[in-house]
Formats: C-alpha cells, sequence, structure tokens
C-alpha cells in the first residue's frame, strides 16, 4: 500500500522536475516575489523547491511538496567540528586551541564581508535602472523643476525605462534562434503578451514623440516604484536604513500592488483620450 501511495506523488515530482519553466511566462514573476536570502537564489535545491511549489500551485494543485529546511543544511557543520576536536588534557594544549580559534576568527572576519557586496545581476541592473527612472521621473513631474530641466528629466525617464524594458526581455527571453521570417514570427509570438514587451512600446512611443504628457509618467512611475521596492524588500530588509525609513512604503507597495495596477490602466486609458484629442487639436 506504501508503495501505491509513493508512486503518484513520485510520478507527480517527476513532472514537476522536466516542466519548461523558462517558457512560462508567470514564473519569472512567481521567482521575483520570494522573499529569501540572496546568497540562496543560487542553490539547485532552492530553487527545485520552489519550483515544485510554483508547478502545486498552477499546474497540479495535488502534489505534494515536503517543506525545505534550510537551518539544516547549515548549521550542523559546526557542533561537527567541535565535537570531532579532542578535550585539552594539558596545560600547552589550550594555548594551540585559542590560537586556531584566533585565526579561524581572523579568517572568518575576512571572508565574512564577501557576501555583502551585491552581484550585478539581472535584478540589480534593474533595480539600478529603475531607481534611476523614479528619481528622474519624479523631478520630471514636479511643477517647481525649470521647464528645460522638467522636459529632459520626461525624456530621460522613458528612456530609462525603454533600455530596462528590452534588457528584461533579452535576459529573459534571449534573443531569436535565426534571423528569418519564420524565426522572428515565432519569436515575437512568445514575447508579445509580456508586460516588458508593453511598456517598451509604450516608452519607446513617447521616447519619438514631440509630446510632453506628463500624465503618460503615471504608469512608469508605478513601474519603477514597484520593482525598487521589492529589490529592496529582498535585500535590504536587515539594513537599519531600510528599517527605519524605507520599510513602511516597501510593504506598502507589496501589498497595494493591485492598486497601482488599476492606476496604472486608467492612467492608460487616460492618456488614450488625450491621444484622441490632441489629434483633433494639431
Amino acid at each position: 500500500m506504501g508503495e501505491e501511495r509513493e508512486d503518484p506523488q513520485k510520478l507527480k515530482r517527476i513532472a514537476a522536475d522536466s516542466y519548461d519553466y523558462d517558457n512560462d511566462s508567470r514564473w519569472p514573476d512567481y521567482w521575483n516575489n520570494v522573499l529569501i536570502p540572496p546568497h540562496m537564489t543560487s542553490r539547485s535545491d532552492v530553487v527545485s523547491h520552489f519550483r515544485r511549489k510554483f508547478y502545486q500551485r498552477y499546474v497540479d494543485p495535488d502534489l505534494v511538496v515536503e517543506p525545505m529546511s534550510v537551518g539544516s543544511s547549515s548549521q550542523p557543520a559546526r557542533p561537527s567540528a567541535t565535537s570531532s576536536s579532542p578535550p585539552p588534557t594539558n596545560n600547552q594544549a589550550r594555548p594551540r586551541s585559542s590560537g586556531s580559534t584566533n585565526r579561524n576568527s581572523g579568517t572568518s572576519a575576512t571572508a565574512g564581508p564577501s557576501p555583502t557586496p551585491l552581484r550585478w545581476d539581472r535584478q540589480t541592473i534593474l533595480f539600478s535602472v529603475n531607481a534611476w527612472v523614479f528619481v528622474v521621473g519624479f523631478l520630471a513631474a514636479i511643477p517647481l523643476v525649470p521647464k528645460h530641466l522638467s522636459h529632459r528629466a520626461y525624456r530621460l525617464s522613458f528612456m530609462g525605462t525603454t533600455c530596462s524594458s528590452l534588457y528584461a526581455l533579452y535576459s529573459q527571453y534571449g534573443k531569436p534562434r535565426a534571423w528569418n521570417l519564420q524565426a522572428l514570427q515565432v519569436y515575437f509570438q512568445t514575447i508579445i503578451a509580456s508586460k516588458d514587451f508593453i511598456y517598451f512600446i509604450y516608452c519607446l512611443t513617447f521616447v519619438t514623440s514631440h509630446l510632453c504628457l506628463k500624465f503618460a509618467l503615471i504608469p512608469v512611475l508605478c513601474l519603477a516604484f514597484e520593482h525598487v521596492a521589492k529589490f529592496l524588500r529582498r535585500n535590504f530588509s536587515r539594513s537599519t536604513l531600510y528599517r527605519k525609513y524605507l520599510e513602511e512604503p516597501c510593504v506598502w507597495v507589496e501589498s497595494n500592488s493591485t492598486t497601482l495596477n488599476i492606476l496604472t490602466s486608467h492612467a492608460e486609458i487616460g492618456l488614450g483620450f488625450l491621444l484622441i484629442i490632441s489629434l483633433f487639436s494639431y
């Protein structure tokens, strides 16, 4: 009976491991919203665990996913090291052990700060560009900024979002397999419904246009604010500066992402009416 019960789950786990996550557009959003320490994102067991959670949520709810023990893989190494060392038998063994602990503490002190610098991976690059877009777009939206500076910040905010959307498309989907018509058609069919492609076309339209509609900055600012808040909450949750000044707005953004999407949708609808009116006014 036990083998009959385990066989379906074994088949489900095999199906979950062989599922094509790269071609599923829901997987990148799901993985970006997982809050885990940055040094654990490169571990294969962590990635496979959350892939099975994704498979259980969106594909097969009957799949049983076992809980992942994070602390058990890293913590037992310390008591094993202490238990393997023999107890000191005389007074001469004590300074040796203290010297070895001093060396170990010195090496751990030098090796400790190494994981803290941010890696220039996909998320870090997108965070840097989106933070720059948010600052520049906020300057463009302030009425007290001089007109020439506000107009330049308006253009730069759309250019930054265009570059970040193009980089997100390239890092997620890559480039076409071939440069013929059939391969390009298949490639564009996979990316045309993605959020990054829509923002790329949206920002490219206003970069090449002579119109200066500050109302069009609302979707760009909402997108940049959401990216920045998620990255800060994921990577700087232990920072005192984050806890003191940035934790409340970042938590508000994550809990009100639906509100920001609704605001973006209403802004795009209103912008469409403004563009229709501008056709008759020029």
